[in-house]
C-alpha cells in the first residue's frame, strides 16, 4: 500500500506537506492527515495518525489572506507541542518512577484527562509564545533602551538599527547554542531527515533510504527560515512605524512591537507562500539567510532516522493525486 503511494515516475513539484522534528521522531502534516512517528527505545516505531480538521472550512474568514497566517502560526505551535509531548512519553524516564502529585490528581478529577491534556497544551503554547516574544522581540528593545539611556541623544534611526542587530544576534546565538547540546543535536538530525524526505518526494523519486540520503538537508520552506523572515519583517515594519512615531521609552516601544506582531506574522506567512512558489535569483536571495541558519538547525541523519521520516511522510500522502501541491 505504501509503495503504491510513492512518487515513482512523477514529475518534480513543490508539496505543501511539512513537518517538525521531535524527540526521536518526526511529525508530518499533509492536506488530509497528520502523522507522528517515534522510534521507541526498543527500536520499534510508534505511530499516531489523525485526520486534519481545517478550521477555515467552519470559519471561512480565517482562510483569507493575512488572517490565515496568524491562525496557522498558532495552530502550528499547538500541533508541535502535542506531538512533542507524545514523543517525550517514551523518553521521560522509567515507568512508575514518579507518582502524580496531589495537585495533578486534583486537576484530573476536576477536568478529566482530555481537558487536562488540552489545558497543558494551551499553557505550553502560551508560555512558548511568551518566551519567544520576550527573547526575540522585547529583550532587544530593553537592551537598546539601556544603551540609549547611557548615551542620551541617540538618533531614532540608530536606535532602530541597533534593535534589529541585537534581535538577529540573539536569534542566531540561541540557535547555535541549542545545536551544541547532545539531545537537541539528535532532534536536529531528525530535522535533516524531515527535509531530505520532502526533497526526495519533490524530486519525483521513490521514497527509499538510499534516495533520501542523497538529498540536501537545507529546505527553503523550513520553519527556521520562516522565523528568520518574521524577525526581519518585524525590524523593517517597526523601523517604518518608528520613523513616523518617534518613541524612545522602552516600555512604549515594547507595546508597539506587541501590537505589530500579528501584522508581522500575517505578512510573513503570505510572503513565505509567494516566495515558495518560485525558484529564481530573487527568491534564492530572499531565502539565503534562512538556509544558512539551517546549518545550525539541521544535521545529517542516520538511516534509522530517515526511515522514520519516510514512514511519517507516507502516512500523510493524499489519496487524490496533486492535492498536496504547494
Amino acid at each position: 500500500m505504501a509503495e503504491e503511494k510513492q512518487a515513482s515516475g512523477r514529475k518534480p513539484f513543490k508539496t505543501m506537506i511539512g513537518g517538525q522534528a521531535l524527540i526521536e521522531g518526526i511529525m508530518m502534516i499533509g492536506p488530509d492527515r497528520k502523522a507522528v512517528v517515534v522510534r521507541k527505545p526498543d527500536g520499534t516505531l510508534e505511530e499516531q495518525v489523525s485526520d486534519r480538521v481545517l478550521i477555515k472550512d467552519k470559519y471561512p474568514l480565517l482562510g483569507l489572506p493575512f488572517l490565515r497566517g496568524i491562525f496557522n502560526f498558532g495552530s502550528s505551535m499547538a500541533n508541535g507541542v502535542k506531538a512533542l509531548m507524545f514523543s517525550a512519553e517514551f523518553y521521560g524516564g522509567d515507568e512508575g518512577e514518579e507518582e502524580p502529585s496531589r495537585f495533578e490528581r486534583f486537576l484530573e478529577e476536576k477536568l478529566g484527562s482530555e481537558k487536562l491534556s488540552s489545558l497543558i497544551v494551551t499553557l505550553a503554547v502560551i508560555l512558548g509564545m511568551a518566551f519567544s516574544v520576550g527573547l526575540f522581540i522585547l529583550l532587544p528593545t530593553a537592551v537598546v533602551g539601556g544603551i540609549g539611556w547611557l548615551f542620551s541623544g541617540m538618533p531614532m534611526w540608530v536606535r532602530n538599527v541597533l534593535e534589529g542587530l541585537v534581535r538577529i544576534v540573539i536569534f542566531g546565538g540561541y540557535l547555535i547554542l541549542c545545536s551544541k547540546t547532545k539531545d537537541i543535536h539528535r532532534v536536529f538530525q531528525y530535522h535533516g531527515a524531515e527535509h531530505k524526505t520532502i526533497f526526495c518526494y519533490e524530486a519525483g523519486l521513490p521514497l527509499t533510504v538510499e534516495n533520501v540520503r542523497k538529498q540536501p538537508r537545507h529546505h527553503p520552506r523550513c520553519g527556521t527560515s520562516f522565523l528568520f523572515v518574521v524577525i526581519v519583517t518585524a525590524i523593517l515594519l517597526s523601523s517604518i512605524v518608528f520613523s513616523f512615531v518617534a518613541l524612545t521609552a522602552p516600555l512604549a516601544r515594547m507595546g508597539v512591537h506587541l501590537l505589530l506582531l500579528p501584522v508581522v506574522v500575517g505578512l510573513t506567512y503570505e510572503l513565505n507562500r509567494l516566495v515558495g512558489r518560485y525558484d529564481n535569483a530573487v527568491t534564492r536571495l530572499l531565502t539565503a539567510p534562512g538556509l544558512w541558519l539551517q546549518n545550525f538547525t539541521t544535521f545529517e541523519p542516520d538511516d534509522s532516522m530517515i526511515e522514520v521520516g519516510i514512514r511519517a511522510f507516507t502516512l500523510v500522502l493524499p489519496e487524490e493525486k496533486g492535492k498536496d501541491a504547494w
